[in-house]
């Protein structure tokens, strides 16, 4: 099958819904399918107003249609709600194609934090742009059913998986300071909610990994803090597994896969009762869910690596791929006639 994946999120960003597409466009070739992404990095693009390290496809219209009329694909997934997701959306509404689309992102809850935008304004943008989708592919069964009781047609489950072999228990050596050290890893932007987490008086040491727009005032704010950047592959690993607790703050993310990761390196997980962490952490020997943040982090420390890494073991990334591959919505055509014989004619 050839099958178009079209992105607004790509690289050089670094994030969970980038991991799983990536992830998922990895093992979807290894099945032997033909993926074709279109993204960004692909078109001209400006950076996003106050992220710069998001680029928008703006006016990528007439390329991408040429690209998709080229490819021929048999089916298309429209990823995210951005310039590239909404050319693709107008090219397969117009031209009768079905496609599939995933909700990601809370962007209703993060463009109301950034700019005061109304929510329920955001979510009747984003009903709009998935209401032609053939179906919605969300991470949790609670995310299901959410959206349903926010009028959105056909959302199904599409779960999230864990690299094993990558994310495992490792040497705790690899982090310098003071013991136990509180990690978090994601992006340092508003949306994360990472005060509740800096602000907390915990005994050790509190290290950040990653980084966005809000990484210098933070920085400047709580200087007893490392903030480390971004870190890759193996040294992403590394760092994860050398920490004792993985603390958690946000408020508005759909899934979390960052969370399995560190589930994976044996680390255990403080976080709030919220959706994400109470779709991820269905066992309370793997993690603390708590209103009061500083108790779940201290209580996470008594919890035993050994849970938090056979609870990890269950997700593997070629079950979820095989549920995005069952949910496309595979593209009909005609058969090409057959040649017909100077003499039938």
């Amino acid at each position: 099958m050839k099958i178009a994946l079209i992105t607004d999120a790509w690289r050089p960003q670094i994030n969970g819904v980038v991991t799983t597409l990536q992830k998922t466009c990895e093992h979807l070739r290894g099945f032997g399918h033909t993926v074709e992404t279109f993204t960004p990095d692909q078109f001209k693009s400006w950076p996003c107003p106050g992220y710069t390290e998001i680029r928008l496809a703006l006016f990528c219209g007439t390329t991408l249609r040429k690209r998709l009329r080229q490819f021929q694909p048999d089916a298309v997934h429209i990823a995210t709600e951005g310039p590239l997701g909404l050319a693709a959306r107008r090219y397969c509404v117009d031209h009768g194609i079905p496609f599939t689309t995933s909700f990601h992102t809370r962007f209703a809850e993060y463009i109301n934090l950034r700019w005061g935008f109304p929510m329920h304004w955001g979510y009747a943008l984003l009903r709009w742009f998935h209401s032609k989708s053939e179906r919605i592919m969300v991470a949790t069964p609670a995310l299901i059913d959410e959206l349903k009781q926010r009028g959105f047609n056909n959302p199904v489950l599409w779960s999230r998986g864990v690299e094993v072999d990558m994310f495992r228990p490792r040497d705790k050596t690899f982090l310098d300071g003071q013991r136990p050290i509180f990690l978090y890893a994601g992006r340092v932007a508003i949306e994360k909610n990472l005060e509740a987490f800096l602000g907390l008086d915990l005994p050790g040491t509190k290290y950040i990994v990653g980084d966005g727009p809000l990484r210098q005032e933070l920085e400047s704010k709580y200087p007893n803090a490392h903030f480390v950047g971004y870190k890759l592959g193996e040294e992403l690993a590394q760092t994860m597994a050398a920490c004792d607790v993985f603390v958690f703050p946000s408020l508005t993310d759909t899934f979390g896969l960052v969370l399995l990761e560190a589930l994976s390196c044996g680390v255990p997980v403080a976080a709030f009762p919220v959706r994400g962490p109470i779709d991820v952490i269905l066992d309370d020997k793997v993690g603390c869910l708590d209103d009061n943040l500083q108790k779940a982090a201290l209580e996470a420390l008594e919890l035993n690596p050994e849970d938090c890494r056979a609870y990890a073991m269950n997700y593997a990334w070629q079950n979820c791929v095989r549920q995005f591959e069952g949910h496309l919505a595979p593209i009909l055509r005609q058969p090409d006639p057959s040649p017909v014989a100077w003499w039938q004619r």
